[in-house]
């Protein structure tokens, strides 16, 4: 097997052009099936890099938009509501409240209009949110509803361009009333699950309950499931849940970070199964053309197969003979394939500065199946050149 190897690098030497050309085909397969499926890989990658990993844990649920039947009736996330989640349904560690209000933050003559977020004291560590200076909420903060405020790195940085706004008094204005609040913080700017902090305002819900609006019910709840792996199920939990409450299968709307990663890995993985099916195309294309030139081989080297048959050699050995030449070519070709496929990523990688994930598996494939195309379409020569009559062989040219 060994020496038949290195009788095909021989005769691939010899004929040069004919070599390459037979290699391209096995090159531009290979190598597309790599940068496809790294592309796919990649893709998904960086959705899970610009979300984070904290936050895959969590699901959220707002008040659905329609109410299909007269009869349905309304949602009201309470404090009633909470407990009772927490008893009928499973696997749920946390639950978070929060309410959203627009407003606009002023210090001195410079202000700016941002959505903020009431939100309840853990919540933000909860969603590991870092801070540039500054702490969070406390607990006693939120109930006491103390006039903290926490302001995204935007918004600080145009308030306090010296970045010094910790301890100073701003004030935050909606629907025309007006509140102090002191500066507890100032978060790094980051995507984190759910959460996008550059533009972000947090205040304790505790005082957005006591002087905004008293007694006020959630506009969003967030529950935190207790292993991030039930967070795509608790969608439909909490979605049945609140359709045994309301008689609606409208009453809520609820999504999960970890949900929405699957459905787009889902998606990419389909598409790279779709694109890399296509590239192998061009490995079958490639194969056609090998078992071309293999049959031509086969009639340049009929005086070669009859002088071997005339010193022993067996039909198998003639067809092992071609089949390792055919084989050889695909195996070279992959090799080269795997090394383009991986050099284009990396340079996709570099101009685009993204992060490229190289599927090992995928490599593994494309290569495994250029050697199988190789011996497929190398069958029919192998054969035809070990039924040659020796004699008739010899006498050819």
């Amino acid at each position: 097997m060994f020496e038949d190897f290195l009788n095909a690098l021989q005769n691939f030497r010899r004929n040069k052009t004919r070599t390459i050309l037979s290699l391209l085909g096995v090159i531009i397969g290979v190598a597309s099936v790599i940068v496809i499926t790294s592309m796919g890989s990649s893709s998904t990658q960086q959705v899970k890099e610009t979300f984070g990993s904290a936050g895959l844990d969590m699901v959220q649920m707002n008040a659905g938009f329609m109410r299909r039947k007269a009869a349905a009736a309304s949602i009201q996330f309470n404090d009633t509501f909470r407990e009772t989640l927490f008893e009928k349904v499973e696997h749920i560690k946390k639950i978070w409240y929060k309410n959203s209000l627009s407003g606009t933050v002023s210090f001195g003559e410079t202000s700016s209009t941002t959505t903020c977020s009431a939100v309840e004291a853990g919540y933000i560590d909860t969603f590991g949110l870092s801070f540039e200076y500054g702490k969070s909420f406390t607990v006693t903060d939120d109930v006491e509803g103390v006039q903290k405020i926490i302001l995204g790195s935007t918004i600080a940085d145009a308030l306090f361009p010296a970045k010094d706004g910790e301890g100073k008094t701003v004030i935050l204005t909606t629907d025309k009333i007006s509140f102090c609040f002191v500066v507890a913080g100032v978060l790094k700017e980051q995507t984190s699950g759910m959460e996008q902090t550059a533009s972000a305002v947090y205040i304790p819900r505790g005082f957005y309950a006591k002087k905004i609006k008293p007694n006020p019910d959630a506009q969003t709840v967030l529950v935190q499931v207790d292993n991030p792996s039930y967070a795509t199920s608790m969608v439909n939990e909490l979605k049945n849940y609140c359709q045994k409450i309301t008689g609606s299968e409208y009453s809520v709307s609820v999504m999960s970070m970890q949900s929405m990663i699957e459905q787009m890995d889902s998606i990419t993985s389909m598409m790279s199964l779709l694109l890399s099916a296509i590239a192998g195309i061009s490995l079958l294309v490639g194969g056609i053309g090998i078992m071309n030139i293999m049959i031509v081989t086969v009639t340049e080297r009929k005086q070669e197969i009859g002088i071997r048959k005339a010193l022993g050699a067996s039909p198998a050995d003639i067809r092992r003979q071609f089949l390792v030449e055919s084989a050889s070519i695909t195996l070279i070709g992959g090799m080269l394939g795997i090394f383009l496929g991986i050099a284009i990523s990396f340079a996709v990688q570099y101009v685009k500065s993204t992060a490229f994930v190289i599927s090992v598996p995928a490599c593994m494939i494309a290569f495994l199946f250029s050697v199988f195309v190789g011996i497929v379409f190398g069958l029919s020569p192998a054969a035809r050149a070990a039924k040659l009559d020796p004699v008739l062989a010899l006498a050819g040219e």
